[in-house]
């Protein structure tokens, strides 16, 4: 099995922007939450798969958590989000299923999972279902943006060049 570097240096870059533009955050109640995460949650499902999206949003936590600009919520709110739209899309090649997968992982599952990471690691006393709304929030700002960017790749053709130069390699 070989990556594909393609998809490496894509996946580094989408990395580096998510990081290079964590200073813009919305911060609702005690989440901080990143459109620009869910954006590139989106690229990543249309253009390099649920594994690399997953990888790409756990390295964007990290170091957004390593520097600082991030909290540990933001592990299981970008994962999960990234894994349903990969995962969503790739079954269906439809980016309407990437923009649902990354609204309901993010928004509804990253949300409920985020209790015991507050509860528990964090030592906050929050409900249940107390990210759901901020994390859907900040997942429906990123999809937006995402959806006038696909939609403008999709229209010019430019979509599907760059998902074909991109295709290939054993961990898709």
């Amino acid at each position: 099995m070989r990556p594909n570097i393609k998809k490496l240096a894509v996946g580094g870059m989408l990395v580096a922007l998510t990081v290079a533009l964590s200073g813009f955050y919305i911060p609702i109640g005690a989440s901080k939450c990143y459109p620009v995460q869910h954006l590139v949650n989106i690229l990543c499902a249309v253009f390099l798969g649920p594994s690399y999206g997953v990888a790409s949003a756990f390295c964007s936590s990290l170091i957004r958590n390593l520097m600082g600009t991030g909290s540990l919520l933001a592990f299981p709110g970008s994962m999960v989000g990234a894994l349903l739209a990969g995962l969503l899309y790739k079954k269906s090649k439809k980016l309407i299923f990437a923009y649902v997968g990354e609204l309901f992982g993010t928004g509804i599952l990253g949300g409920i999972l985020c209790f015991p990471v507050a509860s528990f690691l964090m030592g906050k006393t929050v409900a249940v279902f107390a990210f759901v709304l901020p994390f859907f929030l900040s997942s429906l700002a990123g999809t937006c943006i995402a959806v006038i960017l696909t939609g403008a790749l999709y229209k010019s053709g430019l979509l599907e060049n760059l998902q074909r130069s991109l295709k290939g390699g054993a961990l898709s």
